[in-house]
């Protein structure tokens, strides 16, 4: 902590579990107001805390660059150059990737946002995954006043939307997907890359073709027979978080064999492990979620307690996973070679690859995808999903 800059040392709190070697002293400042708490609390050079407000930063892993304007923090990991804006409340399972940011008043739990991804102000966004778009000028966005919609009448929140996807959206080169103000997302939903939601749109549906276009108006008032509970979209319900899963196990896969090569002084080791920690903590509950919802919709069915122990390996396990050794040893040696040619910096050697050296990493994580998704669901059919 030696060297970091404190304007009015007296008006911050650092709790005693702190360790202070995993606070950098190189252009860090602490404004007045912060409190800081957490052991696993790792903040990297050029970090800036609290400038336009207090904050409480709680057991968050900080990377260079990052400027956490104002808020709440816990729980997350924030990589080089992202951007918290003022009346933040980021909570657990939180994960923004390089040069992502979000404006002001904006609240995330279970959210992972991909290098570049913006949110606008006054939006909630839980329970999100989301990547597209190549640079800071060309990136997926959420306008302002958006809500993702994450728990249903039937008290559920097996509701997790996959906009974008991880086996393309880590390779830089995908359109951006853009979200329009005052409008929100019914998870579980899946979009993909180039979807355009008109501002002021509710989105119900799934939209897996590109560049389309989707707006929508006000809803015809109607009073309709309903009772909480009556999931009659089960499958599509079940199907949207399986995938949703698989995706995450991919991205666990990435950051265990490809981020792991990028250690430096800009991306720590106690950064690789918070990223692998919160995605780890993102399919736990993302599985327990599913249950609730499965032991809700199928009341007393023993199958699902007899299965579940099998469907969480599913996720976790390397299992299955053999026909994909060549092409993960392949891209590795292609990610390798580009280290020693240009170095650790991270973006730069991502976005540098050829189209066809990205094709066989997405190749790669879209075979884990599957392999994970079909498994899945193998295990709840028929009796849970017909």
């Amino acid at each position: 902590m030696k060297g970091t800059i404190f304007p009015d040392p007296y008006n911050v709190v650092i709790g005693d579990e702190v360790d202070p070697d995993r606070i950098s002293g190189n252009r860090v400042i602490v404004y007045p107001g912060s409190k800081i708490y957490g052991s696993s609390t790792l903040i990297s050079d050029g970090v800036r805390i609290g400038y336009e407000g207090p904050v409480t930063l709680e057991s968050c892993q900080v990377g260079s660059e990052v400027n956490l304007k104002c808020g709440f923090f816990k729980d997350s990991v924030f990589l080089k150059g992202s951007v918290l804006g003022y009346g933040s409340h980021v909570r657990e399972g939180t994960i923004l990737e390089e040069e992502a940011s979000i404006a002001h008043t904006v609240g995330l739990k279970q959210t992972i946002l991909f290098p570049y991804v913006t949110l606008g102000s006054l939006i909630n966004f839980c329970d999100c995954f989301m990547s597209g778009g190549t640079s800071r000028k060309n990136h997926s966005e959420v306008g302002s006043s958006y809500i993702h919609f994450n728990y249903t009448p039937s008290q559920d929140k097996a509701t997790a939307s996959l906009i974008g996807d991880v086996p393309k959206g880590v390779m830089l080169k995908q359109k951006p997907i853009f979200l329009g103000g005052q409008g929100g997302l019914v998870g579980p939903c899946r979009l993909t890359f180039g979807t355009t939601i008109a501002a002021g749109t509710i989105c119900r549906k799934d939209e897996l073709r590109p560049e389309r276009l989707i707006i929508g108006g006000q809803i015809k008032y109607e009073s309709i027979p309903f009772i909480p509970g009556d999931n009659r979209n089960i499958k599509r319900i079940v199907s949207n978080n399986i995938i949703y899963i698989a995706n995450l196990s991919a991205l666990m896969h990435w950051y265990h064999n490809v981020r792991s090569q990028f250690i430096s002084s800009d991306f720590p080791e106690a950064l690789l492990t918070g990223l692998k920690e919160k995605v780890y903590f993102a399919i736990s509950e993302r599985i327990k979620r599913l249950k609730e919802l499965l032991d809700k919709t199928y009341d007393n069915n023993t199958a699902i307690d007899r299965l579940w122990p099998e469907m969480e390996k599913v996720f976790i396990s390397e299992e299955d996973l053999s026909g994909l050794v060549s092409l993960e040893h392949n891209f590795l040696d292609i990610i390798n070679s580009a280290i020693k040619k240009s170095g650790k910096e991270y973006i730069s050697v991502i976005k540098n690859l050829s189209d066809e050296e990205s094709d066989i990493g997405t190749q790669w994580l879209q075979g884990i995808v599957d392999i994970k998704t079909d498994a899945g669901l193998k295990l709840l059919q028929p009796d849970l999903t017909d």
